[in-house]
């Protein structure tokens, strides 16, 4: 009896298959639809399927790297990029903040990557309560402003740059949804649509800008931006550039009270511009000057580094699935308010802010002493800091807390807290100095990079361009019309091999 059943499972299969073919009114054999699996070997990659006697061919116009996807050597592009970073202190900016000084360069750049700290005052009713919004609302409508305003571009500035010679046809990317409701979040409502509708969509009626003013002077958008209690990041980028951005991610880990609340941690977007990935990753680490306070601020990076994660993409045709964790990504910019100090065993350290000796002063800077060390930030780069430390300063005052003995404030020895470190090929430092601003106790660091972009290969151009798009949609014929066609072009290929070789 059990050789009898299995003999009839054999052949006819088995009763939940049975029944579900005769459901579905499916025939048995080869005549029902078989699936592609895509395998890593190449010799393993099936180039047709059949559905009922139909076939899919592939045309000859797709070579042979364009089925099995291989990576090739891209080509690149030179972009500009500000990173600047900011603690201003819990206090909220009026309206007649002017930030251009800190904003404007020489050289115009084409992304912004603003981070600050301490937007909020970091309270218990902030850490605890309510995130209040307001302020990252106000700083959001004065860099929109300053981005916007007089940009400052070049006589000989081109808004259209080798990396959208590539896409003059393609369709805008889609915000994400959670980026979406974190920036409805953060500017509320009404404020919401109106950047929206001017940033987003590209759209601005109120603006008096005709085409032509447009393709001179495309001004920024607002990319992505978030908050975290006190820590508030955020990207602009060149309008002519907002449709090479996609796959945008954003990711918070709290490192503050009780090691995982939000007065300190890290604020990380991810997003890929073109064919290549970056992470900006905006903190504030734990503060204090004693001795032993730095392997806090050490063990802060790493459970960051540890901790933050990016949701996962559906892999779409030609580009490879968008990292999930800071060190994926290719282009890595690290800013914020890290709150390394000097070292407190350092007696001089007042005799040489006297002279003006950075150098000497640097030498016993905790965060350069723990990365030599290997403890923190390996294979990270920082470029050559010759300005002076920016913290702690008496609020609307050039003088140091530490130079001021009747200052109510408590002593604090300055240091250089605010810093901008990456990691990544195709960076290029060009400028690494500090504002002058004395809106806080921490004075604006900023600085400026040329980034090399991954253009579209010539893989990508093919399945993007539209004349080659009908080529890629799979021609169906039947069983006797593939015959003829395989019949056709192996006559064809015999014909023209000389059947004697020339005597």
């Amino acid at each position: 009896m059990k050789t009898e059943s299995l003999r009839h499972t054999k052949q006819y299969g088995s009763w939940p298959k049975m029944n579900v073919r005769r459901w579905l009114n499916l025939k048995k054999g080869t005549d029902g639809f078989h699936s592609v699996n895509v395998a890593s070997d190449r010799s393993e990659r099936r180039k047709s399927c059949s559905d009922d006697g139909r076939y899919a061919v592939v045309p000859e116009e797709l070579s042979e790297e364009w089925l099995t996807n291989e990576d090739s050597k891209p080509e690149k592009s030179d972009l500009s990029m500000f990173v600047g970073t900011w603690n201003v202190g819990g206090n909220s900016p009026n309206k007649d903040l002017d930030v251009r000084d800190w904003l404007t360069t020489s050289s115009p750049a084409d992304i912004y990557v603003i981070g600050f700290q301490e937007i909020v005052p970091l309270n218990a009713g902030n850490v605890l309560g309510t995130e209040n919004k307001s302020p990252a609302a106000k700083w959001l409508s004065l860099i929109h402003e300053a981005l916007n305003t007089n940009t400052g571009l070049p006589f000989n500035y081109n808004p259209t740059t080798t990396v959208d010679q590539y896409h003059q046809s393609t369709l805008k990317p889609r915000a994400s949804f959670s980026d979406l409701l974190s920036l409805e979040d953060e500017l509320g409502q009404q404020e919401f649509q109106q950047f929206f509708n001017t940033n987003l969509t590209g759209s601005n009626p109120s603006s008096g800008l005709n085409d032509s003013d447009a393709k001179r002077n495309p001004g920024f958008c607002l990319v992505a931006s978030k908050q975290m209690v006190g820590i508030f990041l955020c990207v602009f980028i060149r309008k002519d550039l907002r449709h090479h951005v996609s796959n945008l991610k954003i990711s918070c880990v709290g490192r503050g009270i009780m090691g995982y609340l939000g007065n300190k941690g890290s604020v990380s977007i991810s997003m890929t511009l073109n064919r290549t990935t970056f992470c900006f990753v905006c903190t504030h680490l734990a503060s204090g000057q004693k001795e032993g306070d730095e392997l806090k601020r050490n063990l802060d990076v790493m459970e960051i580094l540890k901790k933050t994660r990016f949701s996962r993409s559906f892999r779409t045709l030609g580009r490879p699935i968008p990292p999930d964790n800071i060190l994926g990504h290719e282009k890595i910019i690290w800013l914020g308010d890290l709150n390394y100090r000097l070292s407190p065993t350092s007696d001089d350290v007042h005799e040489l802010l006297q002279t003006n000796d950075w150098q000497a002063l640097l030498e016993k800077d905790q965060l350069r002493l723990e990365q030599k060390a290997g403890r923190v930030f390996e294979g990270w780069e920082e470029g050559k800091i010759y300005f002076a430390p920016t913290y702690k300063y008496i609020t609307n005052s050039d003088q140091y807390v530490a130079q001021t003995p009747t200052s109510k404030e408590k002593r604090r020895t300055p240091a250089w807290c605010d810093r901008i470190l990456w990691k990544g090929e195709g960076l290029k430092q060009k400028l690494y100095v500090r504002g002058e601003s004395k809106f806080s106790d921490h004075r604006p660091v900023y600085s400026l990079f040329s980034v090399k972009v991954n253009l579209p290969d010539k893989q990508t151009k093919i399945t993007e361009s539209k004349t080659v798009k009908s080529l890629i949609l799979p021609v169906c014929v039947t069983k006797v019309q593939a015959e003829e066609l395989l019949v056709s072009r192996t006559k064809s290929c015999i014909e023209s091999i000389p059947r004697f070789p020339n005597s």
